[in-house]
């Protein structure tokens, strides 16, 4: 096996696990921008997941392959609503960020669990009929060397995510709103004078991240999961978190910072396929995004810069 076939095994794949976080990392970017600290990212893909797999199965009879998409749009709808519970909570309570955070990650555990055993009688839904599947992108897949690495065996989901991150830049760094939203995150009392409403962007920036981060883990559950139970998404929240801050709070360095972490998943997946990976045991490629985690976290966070207000209650009045 030569490099460049190694490289069409490992790229889509990667492409592939990576889509989830770059949505839920792109959420997070968008509260964590407007001051407010979002550990509930890993609740609300979770929550996503659980939607996006019930409505799914709800709507595949009478969608058939359009349902995981249908079902990706409710479970963005649904978890912007539901990142309302962290929104009040921190923004018009001022209660702590990070506990608000952390509570909402054990809220949609709990309820989706509850919700599943009482909607299908056991621990897990069902597997759903239609998935998003991998595709073939006509006339690029067939470019010489490129071809098979990048526009081969990738689901659609995967492109999205990766021209979001561009549109979010543009969002962030080149339009009013994300002027306004930068504003609020970092000197919240000169925006306020400056006639930005604070709350008001506030609460747009967290329902946001709910939309992204329900999209990240409705994409996970249609597309690698393909049914809910309680560890589907088994920290892949946490992974966007480490990924945003990675990424320096950026939308192209969290992208960036994503592709890395998909990679890491990935070789859990193709590392059998693969000369010399393959002999390195399973369960060291399985815990191997985790370790590049904190690797990547202690050797790089130190030099990242928050959002000066990240994490402080605003006062009218007070800076």
């Amino acid at each position: 096996m030569n490099f460049l076939e190694v490289l069409a095994i490992i790229i889509p794949a990667a492409l592939y696990s990576a889509a989830p976080l770059i949505f839920t990392a792109l959420g997070g970017i968008f509260s964590e921008r407007s001051g407010v600290v979002n550990i509930g990212l890993e609740g609300l893909m979770m929550f996503g997941a659980f939607t996006g797999i019930v409505s799914t199965l709800l709507l595949q009879d009478s969608l058939g392959a359009w349902a995981p998409w249908v079902a990706i749009v409710i479970a963005a709808v649904v978890c912007a609503v539901f990142s309302l519970i962290h929104a009040v909570a921190s923004i018009t309570l001022k209660a702590d960020q990070t506990v608000s955070g952390v509570a909402l990650n054990f809220l949609a555990a709990g309820l989706s669990i509850f919700l599943i055993k009482k909607i299908f009688g056991k621990g897990q839904t069902d597997f759903i009929q239609f998935r998003i599947d991998k595709v073939s992108i006509p006339g690029l897949s067939d470019i010489p060397v490129i071809g098979k690495i990048l526009f081969s065996n990738v689901p659609i989901t995967s492109y999205i995510a990766i021209a979001l991150a561009f549109a979010v830049w543009y969002i962030i760094y080149k339009t009013p709103f994300g002027l306004r939203l930068r504003s609020v995150g970092e000197h919240p009392m000169a925006a306020d004078t400056m006639g930005i409403k604070v709350v008001r962007m506030r609460y747009v920036g967290v329902m946001i991240s709910g939309m992204l981060a329900g999209i990240g883990g409705a994409v996970y559950a249609t597309s690698i999961a393909t049914n809910f139970a309680a560890g589907t998404i088994a920290g892949q929240g946490f992974l966007a978190i480490a990924a945003m801050i990675f990424g320096k709070w950026h939308p192209i360095g969290a992208l960036g910072a994503a592709m890395f972490f998909g990679l890491a998943q990935s070789l859990s997946i193709t590392g059998a396929q693969i000369p010399v990976i393959q002999d390195i045991p399973s369960v060291l490629l399985t815990i191997a995004p985790y370790v590049l985690t904190i690797l990547a976290l202690t050797g790089f966070v130190g030099r990242a810069e928050a959002p000066k207000a990240l994490g402080v209650p605003y006062e009218k009045g007070r800076r």
